[in-house]
């Protein structure tokens, strides 16, 4: 199964949770703190303690968005072709796709410099273009916390003796044996 462009957006931008939220925290006015709290927002008078509201807030709700239904699709997929898994190695995955742009979040970025932003967005579209046309959308430090590992794994179908090699993400831990997967691009989901 072949990710459609659209999907491969929403997992790409998921994984870029925890970017929105370091963003979203650089633009607190922390000064604002520490005046009254006033409520409704609409009276005109009380404003969010935010210096570009709109965009963090923005950016920080459409990430999580995209983290959620991630999350949830993952949850949904239902491996059925069985597989026997021959030899698997656990591969740590390349963080460096991911932690660069958390790099750069600190060395200035902000939504009221629109070059610098606009900048940082074409990287992002860069990034995302690389990662979704070599078939690695799926693989994100996101993931890797709340527990998914990738692996490179052997194995071979049911009434077959022909050893394939392919990677695998897979939910916990995978020693070999009988398992069922699901493929999406060129990433085996499997969940024991």
């Amino acid at each position: 199964m072949q990710f459609r462009l659209l999907t491969a957006i929403v997992v790409f931008l998921g994984s870029y949770l925890p970017l929105s939220v370091i963003l979203f925290s650089q633009n607190i006015d922390y000064k604002a703190w520490h005046r009254d709290f006033c409520f409704p927002l609409a009276a005109g008078s009380c404003q969010l303690p935010l210096h570009e509201a709109g965009y963090s807030v923005t950016l920080l709700g459409i990430t999580l968005a995209c983290f959620g239904l991630t999350i949830l699709s993952l949850a949904l997929i239902r491996p059925k072709q069985g597989v026997i898994v021959k030899e698997a190695e656990y591969v740590p995955t390349d963080l460096m796709n991911y932690t660069l742009p958390y790099v750069v979040s600190f060395m200035g970025i902000n939504y009221n410099e629109t070059s610098k932003f606009v900048g940082f967005c074409v990287f992002l579209v860069w990034m995302f273009w690389i990662t979704h046309r070599s078939g690695q959308v799926l693989l994100n430090p996101v993931l890797i916390a709340l527990g998914w590992r990738l692996y490179n794994v052997t194995y071979e179908y049911p009434g077959s003796a022909d050893n394939f090699k392919g990677r695998a993400l897979v939910k916990g831990y995978l020693e070999p044996g009988r398992y069922n997967q699901c493929p999406v691009q060129d990433i085996q989901i499997i969940k024991p």
